[in-house]
């Protein structure tokens, strides 16, 4: 199974990063590794103590017909160690180290059929941090639409059945610390609640 992952696709996320608007989708992956296991809690890593939430639109990828398309949908965390990042990108560095860690994505178990929305509906999305709204967002806002981005995707790589598409955050991304309580929702609904633990001690 891939984790493929859209930055930079909402633009006011990019704008509060100080990043260019991208013409073309930006992409990168997570291994499998990275996922954490349902209901389990966020742990810090050890290398870094500036993670930040990042609340995203998860699709699940089928194939239908030798094409791939998107069928269900639910809400996942990519988590970021940004300073990091922001020195991987000063050296013209890929982020991997920054984004694809043991542990810096979660997936709500409930995914939602595409088909049961009516056209043209858009999928609202948020997050709370310690019961305050720190995200929120639809798909109607991101510069690539799902279509556009599984169609780019797979001009570079096979997206197989089973595979996850993060599909990009909106802003307010913030750092998360030991004893936070992250609460996601989809369409008004609480599908994940997730405690932050501290880095495990190596002492």
């Amino acid at each position: 199974m891939k984790i493929v992952c859209i930055g930079r696709n909402y633009g006011d996320h990019a704008k509060e990063l100080g990043n260019a608007i991208p013409d073309e989708p930006v992409v990168f992956l997570k291994p499998e590794s990275a996922l954490v296991p349902p209901h389990a809690p966020i742990v810090l890593p050890g290398f870094s103590d500036d993670i930040h939430h990042e609340i995203e639109l998860v699709y699940s990828v089928i194939r239908k017909n030798g094409r791939a398309q998107a069928d269900k949908v639910s809400i996942g965390l990519d988590l970021t160690a940004r300073s990091l990042q922001q020195a991987l990108k000063e050296k013209g560095l890929p982020w991997e180290k920054a984004k694809a860690f043991d542990g810096s994505a979660y997936v709500a178990e409930a995914f939602t059929a595409l088909e049961s929305f009516p056209a043209g509906h858009h999928i609202d999305f948020m997050l709370k941090r310690n019961g305050k709204v720190v995200q929120s967002g639809h798909n109607g806002q991101m510069l690539f639409p799902i279509e556009a981005l599984i169609a780019n995707v797979e001009r570079y790589m096979l997206l197989d059945e089973g595979d996850l598409l993060f599909s990009g955050t909106p802003a307010g991304v913030g750092r998360i610390e030991a004893g936070d309580q992250l609460e996601g929702y989809l369409l008004g609904e609480l599908l994940f609640d997730l405690k932050v633990e501290a880095a495990p001690s190596h002492a």
